[in-house]
């Protein structure tokens, strides 16, 4: 890829240049969270590991049907916090579904690799503790966006028997992919973005689920923003 190309391709990719009032969405994000996590009923940074970053928050629903929807953070990998993400929780509790906001260790201290072995780790500790926290093992779903669209499409390939006997080949029953990165290939080419997350050609290829098998009957749904 000449440099010209490179440069097209990077504009591209840089959300936050193509939005330039980004700062006043997180800012919004961030004092609705505080809020939701001042007022609703949370378990905040439950540990599903023991690296530093492998925490999530629980919002629980007091009616419903055990049904609990774990989302996943964007930030491209290396930016971003659970802690931005609680004011999704109202809408969910109030639609009788817990909420789970995942938290992981961002690039370029934890490899994307890293990254994806958490996911599969917050998966597994949900699974085996939803009964503790008055959810069914058979109504979980997966969500997010951006960086975390592509996490949840890469949870969606997982071959959970592989990873732990323990764990149903469904463990997911559904999936929504917002925005998400489902090829990584051209993030070789973006210096900016690939100083952090430090891919080859040959791991690109290896973690882009729109190369993957299907691991799973489960729907899952993709959606991009308009302007994207």
């Amino acid at each position: 890829m000449n440099a010209p190309e490179k440069s097209v391709l990077s504009a591209l990719y840089n959300n936050r240049e193509l939005v330039p009032d980004h700062a006043q969405y997180f800012a919004r994000w961030a004092e609705d969270s505080q809020r939701t996590r001042g007022t609703m009923t949370s378990h905040l940074d439950l540990r599903y590991g023991e690296a530093p970053g492998e925490t999530l928050d629980l919002f629980p629903a007091r009616k419903g049907d055990g049904s609990c929807m774990m989302f996943i953070h964007g930030g491209y990998w290396r930016s971003l916090d659970k802690r931005d993400f609680s004011f999704l929780a109202p809408t969910f509790v109030a639609g009788g579904i817990s909420l789970a906001v995942v938290n992981y260790d961002l690039c370029p201290k934890a490899s994307m690799q890293e990254i994806v072995r958490q996911m599969l780790r917050a998966s597994r500790w949900l699974w085996l503790h939803a009964e503790e926290y008055g959810m069914d093992q058979d109504r979980l779903y997966v969500s997010g966006h951006s960086a975390g669209g592509h996490l949840t499409a890469m949870l969606m390939c997982a071959q959970w028997p592989a990873f732990d006997r323990a764990l149903p080949k469904d463990l997911w029953k559904g999936g929504l992919a917002i925005s998400g990165l489902y090829d990584l290939r051209p993030l070789v080419d973006i210096d900016w973005l690939n100083v952090d997350l430090r891919l080859d050609p040959a791991t690109a290829l290896k973690l882009s689920p729109a190369f993957l098998p299907r691991s799973t009957r489960a729907p899952v749904m993709t959606c991009v923003g308009g302007d994207e």
